[in-house]
């Protein structure tokens, strides 16, 4: 185990006060101030750790872009509308939805764009980035410094960064997961503490897991602080108009399953073995966070998953226009950026899309 500067901190908060819970470790993985991964690195692209769909190719945020601009249209082309992005990585998403804004001068001209960043460093790069966007942008820490107004809200790789809260299955029910000390005292391991899962309004399989077969060790995850942003989100929007999109890989339903993951240089790694040193995620439950948006006022829709959603909104096409006139290396080139992105094999799949709206009325393509 690599001896990192979060390590030594945390050894001694298990050693003053027991265990802590995983949320807390993840946290204090990503977001520790000083030392935290998000608060420390650039962690996206080939140099870093993990490559998102915005560094895969333009295609991807051009197609968000394009919803954005349509939406926009389908809920009256308010004069004055927030475009917001939670978590903004690099800025390349943003870079690359507000090229569409030049199409749209009415668009551009009513359009504010607010970056919710935590971390100082990604903040930078961001504004670095943006430096020559059509439209100013303007950094918060937190979604609730956003003004009030009709909004659209793209969320992209975001809600699997949150800290996680996990429950693993004893012969006395769901016990909370928590990461101690090894019998050494000279690295961290999962154990099961005191605390309980309320299983109130969780499927019968979980409520009653012994009815499925469903034995000790198994593990089940929760992602309250995902719901309470989403219920967060869905409130504005029920409140003052507009939509959201929630891009992330994740599954429909809720289900038994660790999904608490690992990556260091492209590679996947041990959660527990180099605290600040490499990205901690999880899979989102999209259920979830569809019946947090429904419980705050607004209406969920979806999921669908990234490939078909991309392709409806004209992937392919785009690739075209893009390719046409082209060498076969650029053609080639842009092959595989669609298949990375819509392949069923690659982020078309596992990726699933959700959108919120305040209205009912679903935009596309989930009307199809």
């Amino acid at each position: 185990m690599t001896e990192t500067p979060l390590k030594a901190r945390i050894h001694s908060l298990i050693e003053r006060t027991g265990p802590i819970t995983v949320a807390d470790f993840m946290s204090m993985c990503l977001s520790d101030p000083e030392h935290g991964y998000y608060m420390t690195r650039t962690p996206f692209g080939s140099e870093g750790d993990f490559t998102t769909a915005p560094e895969v190719s333009q295609m991807f945020g051009e197609m968000i872009g394009a919803w954005c601009l349509e939406t926009w249209e389908t809920i009256g082309r308010p004069n004055s509308v927030h475009l917001v992005e939670l978590g903004p990585g690099r800025g390349t998403l943003m870079a690359d939805m507000l090229r569409l804004a030049r199409l749209e001068p009415a668009f551009a001209k009513a359009v504010h764009v607010h970056m919710v960043e935590t971390s100082p460093h990604l903040r930078d790069l961001q504004q670095q980035t943006l430096q020559a966007a059509p439209v100013a942008c303007t950094w918060h820490e937190t979604l609730a410094e956003v003004p009030e107004g009709p909004t659209l809200l793209i969320a992209n790789e975001f809600f699997d960064a949150l800290p996680i809260h996990q429950y693993v299955l004893t012969s006395e029910g769901w016990r909370e997961r928590m990461v101690g000390l090894n019998p050494h005292g000279t690295g961290f391991i999962f154990a099961a503490g005191p605390g309980r899962l309320d299983t109130a309004g969780l499927p019968n399989e979980i409520a009653n897991p012994a009815s499925r077969n469903i034995g000790p060790g198994a593990i089940l995850e929760t992602q309250p602080l995902a719901n309470a942003i989403m219920s967060q989100i869905a409130a504005r929007l029920k409140a003052h108009g507009g939509a959201a999109l929630a891009i992330d890989y994740g599954y429909e339903r809720t289900a038994i399953g660790d999904t608490l993951q690992a990556m260091e240089k492209h590679t996947f790694a041990d959660p527990l073995a180099n605290p600040g040193q490499a990205d901690l995620t999880a899979h989102v439950n999209f259920e979830a966070l569809a019946r947090a948006a429904v419980e705050a006022g607004a209406t969920a829709h979806g999921p669908m998953t990234q490939g078909d959603f991309l392709i409806a909104l004209g992937l392919l096409e785009r690739a075209g226009r893009l390719g046409s006139g082209k060498d076969h290396a650029v053609q080639d080139r842009l092959r595989d950026d669609v298949e990375r992105l819509a392949g069923p094999d690659q982020m078309g799949t596992l990726f699933k899309v959700l959108a919120v709206t305040g209205q009912a009325a679903a935009p596309r393509p989930f009307t199809i």
